[in-house]
């Protein structure tokens, strides 16, 4: 039997994304299941990947609670923090990690274990108040092996990814009693955590000294596409990141972006990890103002080195200034919304471009894009494998859906009208694993609903209570939660006239409503496990249908490299001579 209620093929799919929108009914709405009141200034909330626990930053630090009887299990408290940023991930069956950036940039990593927390390490620790560094995100790679800082400090920019020594801090925690805490300050008296260990640091990339362009495209592919950076990103390579007369962060820096990547077929890295396919193997990066995007492989760090010199493992070059990206949950696909309205998918089996699709956009820039899971049903998962659903947003605030795949054509959608009104701009744009092809939006007016992708329509709205609206719905606080398939996110009292009201943690649950069932998937976090062997099977067979296709598409990228470098050397010649 399918796992998925829905029925469905590819090609119904591809219809309908292409498909104009039809009329609907009135849309129904979803009532919220429940409420609770939330600590003071609650600023970030995130869900553990198995459903049992949510994580709560707020003033004086962060809390765990029971995601089922949204209660607070334990908490961390500091005079003077207030956190900013907050991620879980499970670490063991009982015990979970937490990542947490806080409102002067530290960050920090905790532990979860037997109802109490324990703050493992610091991050950026300030010993010189002349070179403070500042965190500016924190991100751990799901059962937290993992862990990267985007870091700035005067001048410098980075990205530090850390080797995280799960095995040694759970035999640690499991030996240190909760009365080795402070019961005033929640802090760990005397105990000394395993320390953590740099991966990697990674610098924006810098031309090599007397670059040119005037050589031939063949000579230096990797100096050349730097030197295309260097130059066309000009402007934003020499800001400074931090504004010592503001005392604040220069948003206009440039800045990088990254993901963790699992395992993937043939890709560098891969052979090494046979026995722990859900480790990852590398970490992908780009730099705003940049058309590279870079690999490097998680290696073990040398010892006694704490500046790890990077070694870049692959380049993937792209013809236009990259935007916004995302990687599908499987890591195989990773997406780019690129300038002139191009989205560009890459396959890390094939290691080409599945498809590069323009969209009809141009008089906006991209800002946002995600990967859409609507897995059709098919008898051969293999045909389907390589076909993929986007959602795209821009600043103008139109949302686009993007379906493509190899040897399948490649269609796009827009979802709604460019709002009159900016209160109609949406702030959120996020996948619902567990609802087949369903996104949810949040607009800047406060107003949330689910809205198929494929068939652009709205499935239903989501109402708080009547007194009540989505606090801050510019930038919302909200989790989902996959296990349980409910949405959590913060409210307050709408009067205005309300001085100190309370805020609220509202829970949506999808699943006990009729307007949900045909849009439920059984089991959203199961993927197909194939082994070393089906997996090469797979990608041999992939790449013999493909080979055609992929020169053709490799033909077209140095095409597009060779015209780009021609008008840069013109554009140097005028310059020259006037």
């Amino acid at each position: 039997m399918s796992k998925y209620s829905r029925k469905s093929t590819v090609d119904s799919n591809m219809t309908a994304a292409c498909s104009t929108e039809t009329s609907m009914k009135k849309t129904p709405t979803l009532e919220m299941s429940r409420a609770t009141e939330l600590p003071e200034s609650t600023l970030c909330v995130a869900c553990s990947a198995d459903g049992r626990l949510l994580g709560l930053g707020h003033s004086r630090g962060l809390s765990v609670w029971c995601a089922s009887s949204l209660l607070c299990a334990a908490e961390w408290l500091q005079d003077g923090l207030e956190m900013t940023s907050i991620q879980i991930t499970t670490m063991a069956e009982k015990a979970y990690l937490l990542a947490t950036v806080d409102d002067m940039g530290v960050a920090r990593v905790f532990a979860y274990h037997c109802e109490s927390i324990h703050l493992l390490s610091v991050i950026n620790t300030m010993e010189n108040i002349n070179k403070r560094s500042i965190c500016l995100t924190f991100e751990l790679s799901e059962g937290g092996h993992y862990g990267a800082a985007s870091i700035s400090c005067n001048s410098d920019v980075w990205l530090e990814v850390y080797h995280f020594p799960t095995d040694a801090w759970l035999k640690e925690l499991e030996v240190e009693p909760s009365q080795n805490q402070d019961p005033d300050s929640s802090a760990d008296v005397e105990v000394k955590w395993s320390p953590l260990a740099a991966v990697i640091k990674i610098q924006p990339p810098k031309t090599p000294a007397g670059t040119e362009l005037d050589g031939p495209l063949e000579n230096d592919f990797l100096t050349h596409c730097l030197a295309l950076d260097k130059d066309m990103g000009s402007s934003q390579w020499d800001e400074q990141p931090f504004d010592k007369e503001a005392g604040q962060i220069n948003e206009s820096l440039s800045r990088c972006t990254h993901h963790f990547l699992l395992p993937c077929g043939q890709f560098p890295g891969d052979s090494h990890a046979k026995d722990q396919p859900a480790l990852p193997v590398s970490v992908c990066v780009w730099w705003s103002g940049s058309h590279n995007l870079f690999h490097y492989m998680l290696r073990k760090s040398p010892k006694n080195k704490t500046d790890v010199e990077p070694m870049l493992d692959v380049l993937w070059p792209n013809a236009k200034e990259i935007l916004c990206s995302a990687v599908s949950r499987c890591t195989r696909f990773i997406a780019l919304g690129l300038d002139d309205a191009l989205v560009c998918v890459w396959d890390r089996q094939s290691g080409s471009p599945l498809s590069v699709v323009p969209v009809s956009a141009t008089d906006s820039a991209f800002s946002r894009m995600q990967f859409v899971d609507f897995r059709p049903e098919s008898a051969d998962d293999s045909q389907t494998a390589a076909t993929v659903c986007l959602s795209v947003l821009c600043k103008s605030g139109t949302v686009h859906a993007v379906t493509s795949g190899r040897g399948a054509q490649s269609c796009t959608a827009q979802l709604n009208e460019r709002p009159k009104d900016s209160g109609d701009i949406p702030t959120v744009i996020a996948p619902v694993p567990f609802l087949q092809s369903m996104m949810l939006v949040v607009q800047r007016n406060g107003k949330m609903f689910l809205q198929d992708v494929l068939n652009k329509t709205k499935v239903c709205f989501l109402n708080p209570p009547k007194t009540f609206q989505i606090s801050t719905p510019c930038s919302p606080v909200y989790a989902l939660n996959t296990k349980q398939q409910t949405l959590v996110i913060k409210g307050e009292q709408a009067s205005s006239c309300s001085a100190g009201r309370q805020s609220q943690l509202f829970s949506f649950t999808f699943g006990e409503h009729g307007i949900m069932e045909q849009y439920i998937i059984s089991h959203p976090d199961s993927q197909r496990q194939n082994t070393l062997e089906e997996a090469y099977n797979i990608y041999l067979w992939q790449r013999a249908l493909s080979a055609d296709e992929r020169n053709k598409a490799i033909a077209h990228t140095w095409k597009q490299l060779q015209d780009t470098a021609e008008l840069e050397q013109q554009r140097h010649s005028r310059a020259a001579a006037s």
